[in-house]
């Protein structure tokens, strides 16, 4: 039996695959205003999971776009994660992105405090004393840090992804942000990944930057 391909022009591709998904989804209820995010990031993950494992807090859209065209700075992670973010769109809108991880500064901070370099990104993303949102797909220890400076008074984020992937605190990380009254997008359960937190962001920058 011969392979039939499907025939798409390159540039429909990305057109065609959201077309798919929305065949796939069929039945399955979702919010039509968390569409966009939801159907990004099963397109960046082919993993239909995520129409039910991604949680909104209320009222999280309209806050993160209003913060994203106020400027507020990005802060993932990863390289990973910032490399995944569409730089076009970031320009566009006037927006900086951050990444701690390779500082001599962060490293010198984990080592003297006995943490993970990515608590000590956290750490130093909240001295920026400017607006945030962060973008976490990878350690739940900067999901943990951030619950705590956020129950400390010392930390207010636009935004909170929460996305590592994993086994060891990861569930718990995502579940003590779901505690906070602080506006958040997190990818429920073991899943998730740099992938997702940069597809997440890219959905949101999408929602308001003319392609």
């Amino acid at each position: 039996m011969k392979t039939e391909l499907e025939q798409v022009l390159p540039g429909e591709i990305e057109a065609r695959s959201f077309e798919i998904i929305t065949e796939e989804l069929g039945g399955k209820e979702i919010e039509e205003k968390y569409a966009p995010v939801i159907k990004r990031v099963i397109h960046t993950t082919a993993d239909f999971d995520y129409a039910e494992n991604l949680a909104f807090s209320p009222g999280v859209l309209e806050i993160a776009l209003e913060a994203l065209r106020k400027g507020a700075c990005i802060v993932t992670d990863t390289q990973m994660a910032k490399a995944g973010i569409n730089k076009k769109a970031l320009q566009s809108l006037g927006i900086e992105i951050f990444n701690f991880m390779a500082d001599e500064d962060v490293a010198e901070a984990a080592k003297k405090n006995g943490t993970t370099r990515a608590v000590a990104c956290i750490d130093k993303a909240a001295a920026l004393n400017r607006p945030v949102i962060f973008a976490v797909g990878n350690a739940p220890t900067a999901l943990i840090r951030i619950y705590e400076l956020v129950q400390e008074g010392k930390l207010k984020p636009e935004l909170i992804i929460g996305a590592p992937v994993g086994f060891v605190n990861v569930v718990q990380s995502k579940e003590m942000i779901l505690e906070l009254s602080v506006p958040y997008i997190v990818a429920k359960g073991r899943k998730g990944g740099s992938n997702v937190a940069a597809a997440i962001v890219n959905a949101l920058l999408y929602l308001i930057w003319e392609r």
